[in-house]
């Protein structure tokens, strides 16, 4: 039996342990090693929970070496673990009975069963899809206590081992290199050598894995994987840079009009590229709500831009050549720019003929029309006596006296003495 447990410790220091005061105690602590990813399904009767894990937490063994072991029976042993159900315990403990034959030592076995996970497939619970673990009633599933674990493990199993970086071609202890998510191990010196040249030239595209055949297909690293390697001041020119690029490739994208933001912000879906709610842009970064035309805060989709905002988004829509027009509505929206222009059309229409058939109030800037009459006219909203011709205001004691002025140019102008009807009047000629 001593003969046993010496072979055992020599195999697995970090596993085993026993008492001095009695040799026949053996305690075996034994971490289960899938060696790769493999779905969990973890269940009770209120929660289901999926992780992706290679390692588990250790299983505990508490074994007897009995003295007519292993010529007549098993040792004993008392399994526990803080993540098997009570149910498969006595299962797994019945299945390790199992395995022994007489005159042979198990020991060995029992520690292979568990550390490689055989036991979950004898014991029924592995399938193709993956491993399904149920708990009878209702058990608190701690996903953070298994991934914690998972990735302590495989972390510290990683920085113990060297690995042969394929940029510099040296033997590296893992501690100072990184795995990239396509499973390639290189040295962090090399790595950020290769990456912080690429930022600093503003070639952010190739920012990848060096490996020849992750850089045929494209493959690109990912912001966690940049982090883990270069400096936070890298980090920060890299975001700009692939900000800016993305900006530049997708003409509809707008810079959030906060000053310590400016993140790019997209437009909403084209579903709602008929409405006013287009012109909406929720900045991802920092939430703020403003419009896409005038860079305000949000006024909502029925309110209209500021009229300088608009009228300067359509000069320069009206202005421009097919390829700035095409890039315009690839920003703006093509129905929302030709709503602008319809709107700013009709609108100087209106300025027009407001313009040259109306004249505005001097007391308080109401446009008035004059149907018939003299041209003495007094403001409905104010009372501002005023002349319809120049539009000056005039003495409201006595008005007429503007218009017996010589030299006025309304001098003698109080009536228009061409009425509608001579307006309308079309002069016939005969022969």
């Amino acid at each position: 039996m001593s003969d046993e447990v010496e072979i055992l410790k020599s195999i697995y220091p970090d596993f085993i342990s026993t008492r001095d005061s009695d040799i026949s105690f053996v305690q075996l602590d034994v971490p289960v090693q899938l060696g790769e990813p493999t779905a969990f399904y973890f269940s009770d009767i209120e929660t289901a929970l999926q992780l992706s894990l290679s390692t588990l937490p250790p299983i505990l063994l508490h074994i007897v070496l009995t003295e007519d072991y292993p010529s007549q029976n098993p040792p004993d042993v008392a399994i526990r673990s803080s993540w098997l159900p009570a149910a498969l315990l006595m299962r797994l403990q019945l299945l390790l009975r199992q395995m022994w034959r007489a005159e042979e030592c198990i020991l060995f076995d029992w520690v292979e069963c568990i550390r490689s996970g055989a036991f979950l497939a004898d014991l029924g619970l592995r399938s193709a899809s993956g491993v399904t673990i149920r708990y009878s009633g209702s058990h608190h599933i701690d996903a953070q206590f298994f991934t914690t674990y998972d990735d302590q493990t495989n972390s510290d199993t990683f920085a113990k081992q060297s690995y042969a970086c394929a940029v510099c071609l040296t033997s590296v202890k893992g501690a100072q290199c990184i795995r990239l998510t396509c499973s390639h191990v290189f040295c962090r010196t090399c790595l950020d050598d290769f990456w912080s040249l690429h930022i600093t030239e503003g070639s952010v595209d190739r920012l990848g894995c060096p490996d020849v055949q992750c850089t045929k297909d494209g493959r690109t690293a990912t912001e966690e994987e940049i982090a883990r390697v270069v400096s936070p001041a890298a980090v920060e020119r890299w975001r700009w840079l692939r900000q800016k690029i993305l900006f530049e490739k997708d003409p509809s994208l707008v810079h959030c009009p906060m000053s310590f933001c400016q993140h790019p912000v997209p437009r909403p879906p084209e579903s709602a590229s008929d409405s006013g709610a287009d012109r909406l842009r929720i900045c991802p970064a920092c939430s703020f709500s403003f419009c896409g035309f005038c860079k305000r805060t949000w006024h909502g989709a029925v309110a209209e831009c500021p009229t300088s905002q608009a009228e300067q988004v359509v000069h320069e829509y009206r202005a421009a050549d097919a390829k700035k027009r095409e890039f315009m509505e690839a920003r703006y929206g093509r129905i929302i720019l030709s709503k602008l222009v319809a709107r700013y059309e009709e609108e100087q229409l209106n300025k027009k003929w407001m313009a040259e058939s109306t004249t505005a109030c001097p007391g308080c800037c109401l446009t008035i029309e004059k149907s018939i009459g003299c041209n003495h006219m007094t403001c409905s909203r104010c009372t501002t006596h005023f002349c319809y011709l120049c539009g000056k205001k005039l003495d409201h004691k006595n008005p007429y006296t503007h218009f017996s002025a010589v030299g006025s140019p309304c001098y003698n102008k109080l009536f228009d003495f061409q009425t509608s009807e001579d307006r309308e009047w079309q002069p016939m000629f005969f022969e």
